[in-house]
């Protein structure tokens, strides 16, 4: 990880003072199994505690830690809304359950594939877009080099520190971070970091 950091220090001064303000490299990483998807829609547009909240009385009622796709679907809808999730989520929730039995999501097959081929097999998923998809490759899967360019944090991370007068569209995301790569995972870290938040994951 210091490769990382020394990369990410040399290239880039903005990013160099955000590191050395924010202090070590201290992500949290999941395991790149079925939970770790249900956390993330869970978490999708919630603050990270009431992420937490929610996510903590989905396992109470599936008694199931770690969750399975056959422990959800034990669940009726009333029963996962009773957790707190949203209709939409708990529908989102279930249809990934019974994709993962059905073994049209092979999550063993993940480490295996490329970012792309992921984030195309991910977005195949009900309610899994592409934010999902990236937050499944840097905390499961741990891959290096992802930019999450739908990620409100990142955006508004990147305004705050480039002086920039509008939330950062994609395409000038990319260009801030051509210089971090192939470290935009460990840099979105800082950015979360720099506001003085976790990510939601």
């Amino acid at each position: 990880m210091r490769k990382a950091i020394n990369h990410l220090r040399k290239a880039d001064p903005v990013m160099a003072a955000i590191i050395e303000k924010a202090g070590p490299y201290q992500i949290r990483f999941h395991e790149p199994e079925f939970q770790m998807l249900v956390r993330s829609i869970v978490n999708q547009q919630l603050s990270g505690k009431a992420a937490h909240t929610i996510f903590t009385r989905l396992k109470a009622a599936a008694k199931a830690d770690p969750l399975t796709p056959e422990s959800i679907l034990k669940l009726r809808l009333p029963k996962l809304r009773s957790a707190g999730l949203s209709g939409q989520k708990a529908v989102y929730i279930r249809d990934l359950a019974r994709l993962t039995r059905d073994g049209e999501i092979q999550f063993e097959r993940f480490p295996e594939m490329e970012d792309a081929a992921v984030i195309e097999a991910l977005t195949r998923v009900k309610g899994v877009g592409v934010w999902t998809a990236h937050m499944f490759l840097i905390f499961a899967l741990r891959r290096p080099n992802v930019l999450p360019v739908g990620d409100l944090g990142v955006r508004a991370a990147m305004k705050k520190a480039y002086g920039l007068v509008e939330l950062p569209k994609p395409l000038e995301m990319e260009t801030i971070a051509a210089s971090w790569r192939p470290y935009c995972s460990v840099a979105s870290w800082y950015l979360w970091r720099s506001l003085a938040n976790q990510p939601a994951i």
